[in-house]
């Protein structure tokens, strides 16, 4: 996806343009390519981006490690503010307080929106934190096989040392 500049979405027709989106993000492994569609409006001082995709994405259990395959769907809209960055809010140290105020997304209104980044963020936003198999799923089950109740050597003086605490 090409990026957009700004100052040509005001002359697109309804001030408004439309991408349908079916190709695979960089940085974002999925087994099918990311199909749906982004519509950003120039609204005068700011940008109105909203997209509906989907994707298939293979996750590794947490619980049992085994791979799945999930279907990932972004639905979601962002108001990002069109104003030019001073330059000393450029020149700001690494740790400052940020007050809740600040916490909008901000573009430059001669500058550019990058629809592929601002869609890579979304997809990230919405992977699950907790990525489970199944909602039933137990886990690694050990058997009476797994145990081994033998103490490698290295760990001898460790394990003799724990029956003194325990005894």
């Amino acid at each position: 996806m090409d990026a957009i500049f700004i100052p040509q979405l005001t002359k697109a027709s309804e001030r408004t343009e439309e991408i349908q989106v079916q190709e695979f993000l960089p940085n974002l492994e999925t087994l099918t390519p990311v199909r749906g569609l982004i519509r950003i409006k120039h609204s005068g001082n700011y940008l109105e981006v909203s997209g509906k995709v989907e994707t298939i994405i293979t996750f590794s259990c947490n619980r049992c490690l085994q791979s799945y395959n999930h279907r990932l769907t972004v639905q979601t809209s962002e108001i990002i503010w069109l104003e030019e960055v001073s330059e000393e809010e450029l020149d700001l140290p690494l740790e400052r307080e940020v007050s809740v105020d600040d916490l909008v997304e901000t573009l430059s209104p001669q500058g550019y929106f990058e629809p592929s980044v601002w869609l890579y963020e979304q997809m990230c936003l919405e992977i699950p934190q907790r990525q489970l198999c199944d909602a039933d799923c137990t886990g690694i089950q050990a058997t009476n096989s797994d145990v081994n109740h033998s103490v490698d050597s290295r760990w001898a003086s460790l394990e003799s040392l724990k029956k003194k605490f325990t005894s």
